[in-house]
């Protein structure tokens, strides 16, 4: 995947001996601390110094059975996820030169995880080796599609971590839908998907520890080509290295060791990404010494973040759920990834979007067009009312808007009528929400789940549940909309950068960056919130994943905010057709850019928080949309943001009947279902570039 323009820090002789010896050395002293503290934790009333005894030939027959059977393991689980990470991480952004790439970034550890779901959906019983192969293939997959995906045009760093990002959100999406699948089949899928170190014994991690010894030694081989791969492709090409078989041979070794992570612990995220960037930090630049100590690194990072975790929420038998440790390692890597998003140069700073939508040539007229959308509109919601647990006939359906149907049928169609008007605005609203943000960032891709405004809102909609749980109902979509625009305010002010010309300025590009780390962050709070809390974790996983059930007229009311603003987004037009035109020709035609930005953006905050008040964090809405809405009546925005309005609520209609209906009596999340149509178009979208 070479690249263009890339800022990674470039290997110079800055080996001075001394300075190696001592930053192994406190590494290797951290990490020896952070074990024996790791070794110490837990739910059995067994200290180290208990362990200590026992080592010494004094301790109990329950003591020896604490420590081979739950603590041990899962010690040396942390040491063998945190050297395939860490390691991992040194190859990826060697040979990519990019420092926010990681085995997570690049999307590797969801295809892993996807590969891991599925065989268990097939019901297949594997070893540890054949379930670290078939993590491997799938790490494998996603890394060939982030290539096809990027390779296209210049190969910036913005563009193959926006591709790593697609990837990642698909194998993500299409793994929680085989969950909902068969919930039997991949029952406890769910905790080992955010990342635990928990194991019944060593078998595991000693199996797969093996794997990565022998991928940890090959790593060093590639550290010379790596050192000269930094100074550009040409350069290392003229001192001898094949360029051609380094790279595929550094991908081929990261992937092998984040599958063995993954198929041991689940998807731990920015291990692979802080590890390397922090001993870089610390002056080590030579891959010889960057692999092994970013190994250390990543290595404390992961038994420091489980350790943390056990004593922020302490299991016990009133609380038996403990927060799993890659939400920690989200929580301290989401702002590092932030920080390191606003200084990576993406490319696209000087030339607008990263991706750029064409009105199609010959777009239909602009009536027809909407005309078109509303029957589409209105045959979803039709059919909507008849499908779901209880199948209502054609009969049925017009008996019941007579009047004169039977008393269940009038039951289905009062309670599944309101939820459906829910869905449509919502859908509406959301597409709206896309279009606003888009029209400030100029990037198709900056959809408000992926800059961390529906995170946002829904760290505000449950920091309320939990802070004021008797409060009023409009304190939920009060709570989601001051998150959600707290966000979007936060991610804008990281994102800005200097221009060539020393003017501050929006990257497109760096938006969406900066907005996936905000994301991960919020989701990383609301997690931890949920699990110590005490939360129900399966009606709040439901609400966090998007959701229309149970949801009555009064719902209505939380949308009617974002409705109104919707409307006086098209109202305003011309202002927001301005931001399109970058900065110099707006100021010349009179607009107050930074006042004008801030109320497109603050609209857009209010109208996808206000929604995932109502309905839950949906996704893709707000990017698939606005993109098809461009494609049919143009840029205007007073004919493309109505008509991105309708599409939105097709298509958030036809999701929530296609969840209802799929696996009646039970109900997918209709953000599960936009997300399996959003993420292979977002994959198309990108691929078109």
């Amino acid at each position: 995947m070479a690249q263009e323009g890339l800022t990674a820090p470039v290997a110079r002789p800055l080996g001075r001996r001394p300075r190696a010896v001592l930053v192994g050395g406190a590494l290797s002293l951290v990490l020896c601390l952070v074990g024996v503290v790791h070794l110490g934790l837990g739910v059995s009333g067994v200290g180290i110094g208990d362990i200590v005894d026992l080592l010494l030939g004094h301790g109990d027959a329950r003591t020896e059975d604490v420590l081979l059977g739950s603590r041990l393991p899962r010690t040396l689980t942390g040491l063998v996820v945190g050297v395939a990470l860490g390691v991992s991480g040194v190859l990826v952004q060697g040979a990519t030169r990019n420092p926010l790439a990681a085995p997570d970034t690049l999307g590797v550890n969801a295809g892993a995880y996807f590969a891991v779901v599925l065989v268990a959906f097939t019901g297949i019983s594997l070893g540890p080796l054949p379930a670290g192969g078939a993590a491997f293939l799938g790490g494998l997959v996603a890394v060939a599609v982030v290539y096809l995906l990027s390779r296209s045009g210049v190969m910036t760093p913005g563009r193959v971590l926006l591709a790593g990002a697609t990837v990642a959100l698909a194998g993500t999406s299409a793994a929680e839908f085989l969950q909902m699948l068969d919930v039997q089949a991949t029952r406890g899928l769910f905790f080992w998907g955010n990342g635990t170190l928990m194991q019944s014994g060593l078998e595991r991690p000693l199996t797969l520890g093996a794997v990565v010894a022998v991928g940890a030694l090959l790593a060093p081989l590639l550290a010379r080509p790596l050192d000269l791969l930094a100074l550009g492709d040409e350069t290392a090409e003229a001192m001898g290295v094949r360029v051609e078989r380094v790279r595929p041979a550094a991908f081929l070794v990261a992937v092998l060791l984040s599958a063995a992570a993954v198929s041991l612990a689940g998807p731990i995220g920015f291990v692979g990404l802080i590890g390397p960037v922090i001993v870089r930090q610390l002056g080590i630049r030579k891959h010889a010494l960057l692999i092994p100590m970013a190994a250390l690194l990543a290595s404390a990072l992961v038994l420091g973040a489980d350790a943390a975790a056990q004593l922020i929420v302490t299991p016990s038998a009133t609380q038996p759920a403990e927060i799993p440790v890659g939400v920690v390692t989200a929580l301290i890597g989401g702002p590092v990834f932030m920080a390191l998003a606003r200084r990576v140069s993406t490319g696209d700073a000087d030339t607008g979007a990263a991706v750029v939508v064409s009105d199609q040539r010959r777009a239909p007229a602009y009536a027809v067009a909407l005309g078109g959308g509303l029957v589409a509109l209105a045959v979803a919601m039709v059919l909507s009312l008849r499908v779901g647990d209880v199948e209502i006939t054609w009969s049925q359906l017009v008996a019941s808007l007579f009047g004169s149907a039977e008393q269940i049928t009038e039951a289905v169609v009062d309670y599944r009528l309101p939820r459906i008007l829910v869905a449509a605005l919502a859908g509406a609203c959301l597409a709206v929400a896309g279009a606003a943000v888009q029209a400030v960032v100029r990037n198709p891709l900056a959809e408000p789940g992926l800059v961390g405004v529906t995170g946002g809102a829904s760290l505000g909609a449950i920091a309320v549940i939990l802070v004021v749980p008797s409060a009023p109902l409009v304190a939920l979509p009060a709570a989601a909309g001051v998150g959600g625009v707290l966000m979007l305010a936060l991610v804008v002010l990281v994102a800005r950068g200097s221009g060539k010309d020393g003017r501050t300025g929006l990257d497109p590009t760096r938006v969406v960056l900066v907005g996936l780390g905000a994301a991960a962050t919020s989701m990383a709070l609301v997690n931890i919130m949920v699990v110590g809390a005490q939360m129900n974790i399966s009606s709040a996983l439901g609400w966090l994943a998007g959701s229309t059930y149970a949801r009555d007229f009064s719902a209505l009311g939380w949308l009617a905010l974002p409705a109104l603003v919707a409307v006086g987004l098209v109202v305003a037009a011309r202002p927001v057709n301005l931001l399109s035109l970058g900065d110099e020709l707006p100021r010349a035609l009179g607009l107050e850019l930074g006042r004008a930005r801030l109320l497109v953006l603050g609209a857009g905050a209010v109208l996808a928080a206000g929604t995932a008040a109502a309905v839950g964090a949906v996704g893709f809405v707000g990017l698939v949309a606005p993109h098809l809405a461009r494609r049919i009546v143009g840029n205007n925005t007073a004919r493309m943001v109505p008509m991105a309005a309708v599409l939105g609520a097709v298509l958030v209609v036809s999701s929530d009947a296609l969840g209802r209906w799929l696996l009646a009596p039970t109900e997918i999340p209709v953000g599960i279902v936009t997300a399996l149509v959003g993420a292979p178009y977002l994959v198309w979208l990108l691929r078109r570039l």
